[in-house]
């Protein structure tokens, strides 16, 4: 429309909304090598984080507009406030929020969409704009009208301060241009309707110029944008709900029937792709649906809305559930812009190589390998740094560990986030710039103009796709390593509302380690400088619901404990070294195990070994558990599964301890040969974690046991003789207990 509408005026000059001091851009802009979906960045150069962009898609008005002005030969500048006026409106650490609310500004407000929508008989303020002004049956004189009243509507509502600054400075730059001697017919002024309105209706008072505060050091540059971004963005610029499918309109010049078909035949192969059902014919009834349900509803094509409900009744047989999944990533699509090869750094880079030179990082295509000691904020800082690469997969820096020169295998490599993280006080990095290292930022870009907001918005999304406490608590950690502030707090929320629903044992652990962790580290290691008052609350209230979970989840098969296994020891560390948690609770929970015949034995054992080693049970209780467990010789495989997890937990203290290995040796004694047999390969899972060290003591105090010599004198002159004579005449002593233990040792 906007095309047809310059092709019939023929302007000799194309003004658009945008900061003026990216004109220079434009020819970058429109260069054929540059492909939308792409944006002008805006950013500040004085050190202070803080950015702003203009998005535009191929369809979007100032890109047609720009385009044309191009294909034309006809002068073009952008004529809004500059970037440093914008950048300066508001404080540095304000500047998320102040993107947020800029973005809703734009959009109507919600009472006024709600009631455009009803008084035209649409059930949402999208579908009301997309049948007015996106897919209309197109007439002139009509649509300015019906944009206008609308328009006027906006204009109405609200604080628009800093709208009237901006018509100010717009028409200014307008009647500047008219002054220099271009007839005003011949003026062709793309911008938003509001401000339109305000234009025409000549609502333009020129001293709101002059509450602009001084503008901040920015430059502009020009970055690839992506159709999701542009469809998160509603109401914003080019943003809308599903760029792919007004892509495909306005490739067909406007036919959105065309456009409903191609998405319409792309959902069906993606079902077809994933093992649905979808034949052509069923592609074809649901196009048919659109088309009837548009007329139906007086709008001169179908739209979205027709597409979805044609795609669920015919294609999904009435079931929604894989149109989220499956359509609408059709429909919003996936492009990534491409931005012409002469233009200069991103602000990622930029940002990237200023730490680089400042903290004198590697900056040549050789590895090198520097420590970090945490210990300042200078090195923290540069952990953080490295961190955030490694969190937004930019190629650059490898976590070696904590040990310099020291190379570990990839099994026992230790991660470089997590809880573990949080007590460092050093980390070994190896780190290599390479040419991927900058297409990486080049395409980061699209997430965020800094490398703080890049992993804020991984992380977030990290967050939407994490269904337990442990997920959450793990982005939570990553948020504090990489010292994302925003997502600590979502983190925090999500691990408090998932941890009331969330009935996995191992989940709930791995999270209670993690918060545990944080209250005795802070959210932002040894430099904290956020508010941690919700962590222990949040930490004690977590540990008593795992608690509350323990016995549920130590049922089953062997196979199926592990995890839950591995909850037990982390609670158990937890309760030892927390003193925050309620650690009578777990002590009980895991007694109750201990003494339990309906859960797995292997936990029993487990439970039974920890309470051992940290002295709540005492040597004389352990004794009676351990006799009483062990003495079910009918059904040796669950003593011996028993046995195989009280012996997981620390075997050299069980295995020093008499009374444990005289109920040991009683039971091995006593099996019936033909159940030993069955029996046998998890015992040999249970001493297969001896030593040489535990199996020492094992047999110094069976040789005890069996009266053999003065109990420790005879074991401990046995064990160091030297003298093979003797050993000989010993040898019929001990010949019997070395033929017991010959299988298992």
């Amino acid at each position: 429309m906007l095309r047809a509408f310059l092709d019939h005026v023929r302007p000799e000059i194309v003004l658009v909304e945008g900061p003026s001091d990216a004109t220079s851009l434009i020819e970058l802009l429109v260069d054929p090598e540059t492909r939308p979906p792409v944006a002008i960045l805006g950013f500040r150069t004085d050190g202070v984080p803080a950015s702003s962009v203009w998005p535009f898609a191929a369809y979007s008005p100032e890109y047609v507009a720009l385009r044309w002005a191009a294909v034309h030969r006809v002068r073009a500048a952008f004529i809004d406030i500059p970037v440093g006026h914008s950048l300066s409106r508001v404080p540095p650490e304000e500047q998320d929020d102040a993107a947020a609310t800029a973005v809703s500004s734009e959009a109507s407000p919600a009472s006024l969409s709600e009631q455009c929508a009803a008084a035209r008989g649409f059930r949402s303020f999208e579908e009301f704009w997309e049948a007015s002004f996106e897919a209309p049956s197109y007439d002139p004189a009509a649509f300015r009208e019906a944009l206008l009243a609308y328009a006027d509507l906006v204009r109405s509502e609200g604080d628009r301060t800093i709208h009237r600054v901006r018509d100010a400075c717009m028409a200014r730059n307008i009647v500047k241009v008219v002054e220099s001697g271009i007839a005003p017919e011949k003026v062709a002024v793309v911008l938003g309707a509001a401000h339109a309105a305000a234009l025409t209706a000549g609502a333009v008072d020129p001293g709101f110029e002059e509450g602009l505060p001084a503008p901040v050091e920015s430059a502009v540059t020009l970055i690839p944008y992506s159709f999701p971004r542009l469809a998160e963005q509603l109401g914003y610029g080019a943003g809308n709900r599903a760029p792919q499918y007004y892509q495909r309109a306005h490739e067909a010049g406007c036919d959105f029937k065309r456009a409903t078909l191609e998405a319409l035949l792309e959902f069906a192969e993606h079902l077809r792709f994933r093992g649905f059902m979808a034949s052509l014919a069923d592609t074809i009834e649901a196009y048919r649906l659109a088309v009837l349900l548009a007329d139906m509803r007086g709008k001169a094509a179908p739209g979205l809305d027709e597409v979805r409900e044609a795609a669920v009744a015919t294609l999904c047989r009435g079931e929604a559930t894989h149109i989220d999944g499956f359509l609408w990533a059709t429909v919003v699509g996936k492009n990534v812009g491409r931005v012409a090869s002469r233009i200069g750094r991103n602000s990622l880079q930029e940002e990237f190589w200023l730490e680089v030179r400042e903290r004198r990082l590697p900056a040549t295509d050789a590895p090198e390998r520097f420590v970090l000691k945490l210990n300042n904020h200078v090195e923290v800082g540069t952990s953080v740094f490295l961190h955030r690469l490694r969190v937004a997969s930019v190629p650059y820096a490898v976590f070696q560990g904590t040990k310099g020169g020291v190379a570990v295998s990839a099994s026992t490599a230790e991660p470089a986030g997590g809880h573990t993280a949080l007590s460092r006080v050093r980390e070994v990095w190896e780190a290599q710039w390479t040419p991927s290292t900058d297409v990486a930022l080049v395409e980061k870009i699209v997430l965020g103009s800094t490398l703080q907001e890049v992993v804020t918005r991984l992380l977030e999304q990290k967050l939407s796709d994490a269904t337990t406490t442990g997920a959450a608590a793990d982005v939570l950690l990553e948020s504090v390593v990489t010292s994302c502030p925003q997502t600590i707090g979502w983190a925090l929320r999500a691990c408090e509302a998932r941890a009331s629903t969330d009935d996995g044992l191992p989940s709930l652990a791995r999270a209670c380690r993690a918060l545990s962790g944080l209250v005795a580290y802070g959210t932002s290691r040894a430099h904290s400088a956020l508010g941690d008052e919700a962590v222990p609350a949040l930490c004690q209230k977590t540990f008593a619901r795992a608690v509350l979970r323990v016995r549920d989840a130590c049922t089953g098969s062997h196979e199926a404990v592990v995890p839950a296994c591995d909850a037990l020891r982390t609670l158990h560390e937890i309760a030892l070294a927390q003193p925050l948690v309620d650690k009578d609770s777990w002590f009980a929970a895991a007694l109750d195990l201990v003494h339990s015949y309906a859960v797995n034995p292997i936990t029993s054992g487990l439970a039974c070994g920890l309470l051992y080693v940290s002295q709540t049970v005492s040597d004389a209780d352990v004794a009676r558990i351990v006799g009483q467990r062990l003495s079910n010789l009918l059904e040796p495989e669950a003593a011996a599964a028993f046995l195989a997890g009280f012996l997981e937990v620390n075997a050299l203290v069980l295995v020093k301890s008499r009374p444990v290995v005289q109920a040991l040796d009683a039971y091995l004694t006593g099996i019936d040969p033909e159940r030993f047999r069955d029996a046998l390969p998890i015992l040999r899972r249970a001493f297969g974690t001896l030593g040489p060290t535990e199996r020492r003591y094992l047999l110094e105090n069976l040789l005890a046991l069996r009266g053999i010599g003065d109990q420790a004198r005879a074991a401990q002159a046995i064990l160091g003789e030297k003298d093979k004579k003797t050993l000989e005449q010993l040898s019929r002593d001990v010949a019997k207990a070395f033929d017991d233990l010959d299988d298992l040792l």
